[in-house]
């Protein structure tokens, strides 16, 4: 019951964080804004979480989970409401900031929750079910925030979807779940630095494979409705393709728990990372709308299964009373891949088409997936 509730947390922060996403773009395009200025609204969701995630995540090893927790919701709900307080162009970056941070706070307390639950045999299956909620979360936000927009209008939008993260918050308010406690104001040895986690071999390599399957990720939402514009299809045909991707997050999660019952961490990540690089070799190949559909349902299988297992690697080799830092780590480095990718790859797609940036990300998920298999 302890990891439903949890899962329920997540859900509703992730469905107002996605739906908010979606919501600040378009009434950004309303407000006349070009397309940098939409990167760069964007790109201000993972400024903070890159920048601070190693504290957050050092604050809850000291502190616990419960407070910072609960001020993560409030943060998220503030940031999603400023635009409906203050419909204006210049609330929107205020609005990213503080809905990124409030975001990115919960999600390293609900990742370090799932983790410290039940054995470590149980550890792979209970953040299978953890990462359900994301793929929920990511389905329902932006449809919820595309109706609402069309029927109600943009303000109405932030309103509706600012009520997820506060129902979340009031729910943990109201139910105080037992949650991971922190270890005080101990001093800190020498070397509890984030070089000594970098030292340790097998957390070095979950923080690498993390960040190529971090990159693939950001690389799709990004490339796919550039490739699809380039080859003549329509904004609709777009999103349909792009479901086809949430749908196969959704049901290879819905699977992961029994295939993390019977396959080891390492086996999955390789097998995920392999799925992933064939879809992007075929990618420029393809301007057929069902194979197109396709490929992203292939691309959602590969790099929506292998996240939990990296969470489970990553908290069974943590050292003890750094679990939080070191999934502020893992957040550091996915922060880094949503500010960083978007702009490197839209530069050399610019400079030279959107064939080669496929096929480079193509051959760094290959060959990560190959080194991944070699650690099995």
């Amino acid at each position: 019951m302890r990891l439903a509730f949890i899962v329920l947390l997540t859900v509703l922060a992730h469905l107002g964080l996605v739906g908010s996403r979606v919501t600040l773009s378009l009434f950004a395009l309303s407000q006349g804004a070009t397309p940098f200025t939409i990167g760069v609204l964007m790109s201000l969701y993972a400024v903070l979480p890159m920048l601070f995630a190693v504290s957050a995540g050092r604050l809850m090893d000291r502190i616990g989970v419960f407070r910072p927790l609960l001020a993560a919701g409030a943060a998220l709900t503030v940031g999603i409401l400023i635009p409906c307080v203050w419909p204006a162009m210049p609330a929107l970056f205020p609005a990213a900031l503080i809905a990124g941070a409030g975001f990115m706070v919960a999600h390293v307390a609900l990742n370090h929750v799932v983790g410290a639950m039940g054995t470590p045999e149980e550890r792979a299956v209970n953040f299978s079910w953890f990462s359900v909620s994301f793929a929920i979360g990511g389905f329902f936000g932006p449809l919820l925030a595309g109706f609402t927009i069309d029927g109600l209008g943009h303000r109405v939008a932030f309103l509706l979807l600012a009520f997820f993260p506060a129902a979340g918050a009031a729910l943990l308010a109201w139910k105080r779940p037992p949650l991971p406690s922190g270890h005080g104001k101990r001093e800190r040895q020498a070397g509890h630095k984030v070089t000594d986690l970098l030292r340790e071999p097998q957390l070095r390599a979950a923080f690498g494979f993390s960040g190529v399957l971090a990159m693939g990720w950001d690389l799709y939402t990004f490339i796919v409705p550039v490739y699809g514009s380039h080859i003549g299809l329509s904004a609709s045909t777009i999103g349909a393709i792009m479901g086809a991707f949430a749908l196969a997050t959704f049901t290879v999660r819905m699977l992961m728990p029994a295939l993390s019952r019977r396959l080891r961490e390492w086996t999955v990540v390789a097998a995920a990372l392999l799925i992933a690089g064939f879809a992007y070799t075929l990618f420029p190949f393809v301007v057929q709308v069902p194979l197109l559909m396709a490929l992203s349902f292939l691309l959602g299988i590969g790099l929506g299964s292998a996240q939990p297992m990296i969470m489970a690697l990553l908290y069974a080799v943590s050292p003890p009373g750094r679990q939080g830092e070191v999934v502020g780590v893992r957040s550091t480095v996915l922060g880094m891949s949503t500010t960083i990718t978007p702009l490197a790859y839209g530069a050399a797609g610019s400079a030279f088409g959107v064939a080669p940036v496929l096929w480079v990300m193509a051959v760094l998920l290959l060959s990560a997936g190959w080194m991944a298999g070699r650690r099995r």
